[in-house]
């Protein structure tokens, strides 16, 4: 049967991501590996326009999406509260992907895109050093680390596609998704690697945990300023952006009601 809408594209190649991360061994010791349905969508909706067999481009988005989660896998490894078993799983799941990864693109025997995509990896690990160790002499950097983060792997494809008009639209649109999760974080937790690079940027010599309540605005402020501006940015990206689907438009329109600006509530409240 041959696979037309853009819907059951996404889908099947879904459920393909979903059968190779979803490992029933893995999953007793690890937090289920997060698929990106966003970024998923995205790369489907660059390649669809393109003309390429169902085939190609589901090994091309699989591709993507499993060097994605092997980066974001290994993510998970950061905490402290990992116990040493948890922790060595989780770098073999990601090791794992990563070869997943390289299988699919083999079988493709495509060179070029392996090149392109070993570059975005080796920009998202460079930035995430950079968060990490909160080593930024201003939030703008800190924004643009964070940018390259999210986005690295799905602009290498677009860029491999020469759907250059793509990026503008990915990076502002993945760095509102990241602020908004970060933000969610801080709401509840009161940390979130974001406001930490935020409170040392700001705040160096206070504990992000003994921030006043006017400080704690302050992080919150910053955010919702950004907040604002990308929402703007992503809306008019909606209008320009080429070969635009409704199925993503429809989620992206959904993504950007998510966020209410409520950072002076927040603060009288605590």
């Amino acid at each position: 049967m041959k696979v037309h809408d853009i819907r059951q594209k996404f889908t099947k190649i879904k459920e393909q991501v979903e059968q190779r991360v979803f490992d029933p061994y893995l999953l007793q010791y690890i937090e289920a590996p997060i698929i990106d349905e966003d970024k998923l969508l995205i790369l489907v909706s660059i390649m669809e326009p393109l003309e390429l067999s169902f085939k190609k481009l589901q090994n091309y988005s699989l591709s993507a999406m499993l060097i994605q989660i092997a980066l974001d896998t290994h993510e998970y490894i950061s905490g402290d509260a990992v116990d040493e078993k948890k922790r060595q799983l989780t770098v073999l799941a990601g090791d794992y992907f990563s070869g997943l990864y390289y299988k699919l693109l083999a079988d493709l025997e495509d060179v070029e895109m392996i090149k392109s995509l070993s570059k975005g990896v080796k920009e998202v690990n460079e930035n995430k050093i950079l968060v990490y160790q909160a080593d930024f002499d201003g939030i703008e950097s800190l924004m643009t680390s964070i940018i390259r983060m999210e986005s690295s792997i799905l602009t290498k494809v677009s860029d491999y596609f020469k759907a250059e008009d793509w990026n503008g639209f990915i990076a502002n649109l993945l760095l509102f998704k990241r602020i908004l999760k970060e933000r969610e974080q801080y709401f509840q937790f009161g940390q979130s690697y974001l406001f930490q690079s935020l409170q040392q940027i700001l705040f160096f010599d206070t504990k992000i945990e003994e921030l006043t309540p006017k400080q704690s605005q302050g992080l919150l402020q910053v955010c919702d300023d950004y907040l604002e501006g990308l929402k703007e940015a992503v809306e008019d990206g909606l209008k320009h952006l080429p070969n635009l689907n409704e199925f993503l438009t429809k989620r992206v329109e959904v993504l950007l009601s998510q966020y209410r600006p409520n950072a002076k509530t927040f603060v009288e409240e605590g």
